[in-house]
């Protein structure tokens, strides 16, 4: 499927039309990182969203840091509602992350009110959620509602592995939020996983098996 230039409210107006009034889009991030929390966003922008800044939104992947930030500030202060699940990496370890993630989107769902009546998600649909909705493949690079979210859930998770810093700088989380880079790979084989990685993915197993 070829992306659009920028995402487009063209889903939430069909769905508009066939009588659906709060849409939420919702999408996760974390999903492939050795460590901390998968973490899920779903928010209900208004049918009109006023501001220069609206035509910024991108998916969060295609979007600066410093952006982002100033994106997220933008979304959650023009939303109807927005909310976040967040999962922790014990819970990933014990019941594994495509579960994980529907969990943690379940959970950001419980927070909206007004309570959505129709959702599009990024790819997945998720049985654990009884409100109607669908998965749209590249959701968060076509559908303006699940962009916003992937900027939520993306800042929200960054903030958290951050913090973390603080308390385990040998492994410079700030540098890259935990995913598997050639650094965090480096500083793993040296000083081991900590509490927050994930033991069920597989260089920190190796990692694991090799310590014991």
């Amino acid at each position: 499927m070829v992306h659009a230039r920028f995402p487009t409210v063209k889903e939430e107006n069909s769905l508009r039309k066939q009588g659906y009034k709060y849409i939420a889009g919702i999408d996760e991030a974390g999903r492939g990182a050795l460590m901390g929390p998968v973490v899920a966003a779903a928010v209900i922008m208004p049918q009109r969203v006023r501001g220069e800044w609206r035509s910024r939104v991108r998916d969060s992947k295609q979007v600066q840091a410093p952006e982002r930030e100033t994106l997220y500030e933008n979304i959650t202060a023009a939303a109807l509602a927005w909310g976040v699940g967040i999962i922790s990496n014990v819970v990933i370890d014990d019941i594994g992350i495509a579960r994980a993630g529907r969990l943690a989107m379940a959970e950001a769902v419980k927070q909206l009110h007004p309570r959505p009546d129709y959702l599009i998600i990024d790819f997945f649909t998720v049985p654990e959620i009884s409100i109607p909705h669908h998965g749209i493949t590249h959701g968060d690079g076509l559908c303006f509602s699940i962009a916003c979210a992937s900027i939520i859930a993306k800042v929200t998770r960054d903030r958290l592995v951050i913090a973390q810093e603080e308390e385990y700088p040998q492994y410079r989380f700030s540098a890259h939020k935990g995913y598997g880079t050639a650094e965090h790979l480096a500083s793993l084989e040296k000083y081991g996983p900590c509490p927050l990685h994930r033991r069920s993915y597989e260089p920190v197993r190796n990692i694991c098996d090799r310590l014991l």
